[in-house]
């Protein structure tokens, strides 16, 4: 990797090359899957099989303004419009087959696994049933309790066993045991420094604006398990730690004035609206859940433990966890106010959201409010009401910094 290149040049050739080896591979015959985002993504890459994931291009297109013709093919075929955003993009693709702002291959398979929501079985189980294809499906159960139980484990490492037969079966290969051992390594690895370099951002001023975090996410989304996402992330640490050492903060033009957290999901469509007004007010995105859900760690010889980490994403724990997870988050990055964006497509997240708002601030104290959205839904968000919001929550940042004032 040419270290006279930032981060951010790599970044976005790694995505463009990811799609267009995804393109080449299935032209050349080779199998393509459709993957969840927070799939063992490891027992693909042992098999070298090219992987598209439909919520990543669902993102792409929402960013790109070019989700509505997939949401209306999807809703005109008779989904709802309360369904997930990314499944009516995703599904209204597989139909048309061309965006204007980037293709994917159509799937020779389906990988899936319910870590992330519900929702995924069946947006899956209609794709795979319509293209008359095989579907993976690794089910995790919801974790009730503080931690994964073992019984959860044991099921979720079976349907990895069972799962490696299933490619061995759709590919025609051997699956190769010390081959999955080197993946494994490379993938905890990219998750540890993943962690390093979004945790540089408690530095103050954080040296990054939160918003380039979505950005980077794609990576730890579709390469977790290759040298050049692990490379890529160590990048990202050292120029993140060289910004600190210089005391620089996320803007050249402006001082970090405010520093907030993001619940949910971006809001893909208006990813420049949400972030400009944000800047304008001095507030700097420095953190959100996210991190944490990539932070798949485990030894590379422990299938027992790689279970246990795809079971403990965020998503998958209840709400007590999901409270005490962002009461932590918001010590570690002495945060000032947390925006919440009240996700329409995103249910599990957001249908809790209100009660671990009162949790966290009842523990902390940290200002905070909630605005109404969608992921890739352009019609689901409110210009106004969201800039209403920022300027409440700047109201109550400030008022709470000039309290901590007086208490001196």
């Amino acid at each position: 990797m040419d270290k006279n290149i930032s981060s951010k040049q790599i970044l976005n050739d790694m995505i463009s090359r990811h799609y267009k080896e995804a393109l080449e591979a299935k032209k050349s015959g080779e199998r393509v899957a459709w993957a969840t985002s927070i799939v063992p993504q490891e027992l693909l890459e042992t098999m070298d099989i090219k992987v598209v994931y439909p919520e990543n291009h669902a993102a792409v297109l929402g960013a790109r303004k070019d989700a509505p013709a997939f949401l209306r093919n999807a809703e005109n075929n008779g989904y709802s419009n309360d369904l997930c955003s990314y499944a009516r993009v995703n599904i209204g693709y597989a139909n048309l087959k061309e965006s204007a702002a980037g293709n994917i291959p159509m799937p020779d398979f389906i990988f899936c696994c319910n870590n992330i929501c519900n929702t995924v079985i069946k947006w899956y189980e209609n794709l795979a049933r319509e293209m008359r294809i095989p579907m993976i499906l690794i089910d995790t159960p919801f974790n009730h309790t503080f931690d994964v139980p073992g019984h959860s484990v044991k099921y979720i490492r079976e349907q990895f066993n069972h799962a490696i037969g299933q490619l061995e079966q759709i590919t025609g290969k051997k699956f190769d045991h010390d081959r999955f051992k080197e993946v494994m390594k490379i993938s905890a690895e990219t998750a540890r420094w993943w962690k390093k370099a979004t945790a540089l951002a408690a530095a103050q001023p954080s040296p990054f604006n939160g918003f380039d975090l979505f950005n980077y996410m794609a990576v730890i989304v579709c390469m977790r398990g290759k040298q050049e996402g692990l490379d890529l992330f160590k990048l990202w640490a050292e120029e993140l730690q060289g910004k600190i050492d210089r005391g620089e903060g996320p803007w050249k033009d402006q001082p970090e004035k405010y520093r907030v957290m993001w619940d949910g999901i971006a809001c893909w469509p208006h990813l420049a609206d949400t972030s400009k007004i944000l800047r304008k007010n001095g507030i700097n995105l420095i953190t959100s859940t996210y991190p944490d859900s990539w932070t798949i760690v485990y030894d590379s010889d422990d299938l027992d433990a790689m279970a246990r980490a795809y079971s403990s994403n965020y998503a998958n724990r209840n709400l007590a966890y999901g409270a005490g997870n962002i009461v932590q988050i918001v010590k570690d990055f002495s945060l000032d106010g947390i925006i919440y964006h009240s996700n329409r497509s995103c249910k599990l997240m957001d249908f809790r959201q209100y009660e671990v708002q009162r949790q966290v601030q009842e523990q902390t104290g940290v200002a905070s409010v909630i605005f109404d959205g969608d992921q890739t839904d352009p019609g689901a968000f409110s210009l106004a009401q969201y800039e209403t919001r920022i300027q409440a929550l700047m109201e109550m940042m400030e008022q709470r910094r000039n309290e901590r004032l007086s208490r001196r």
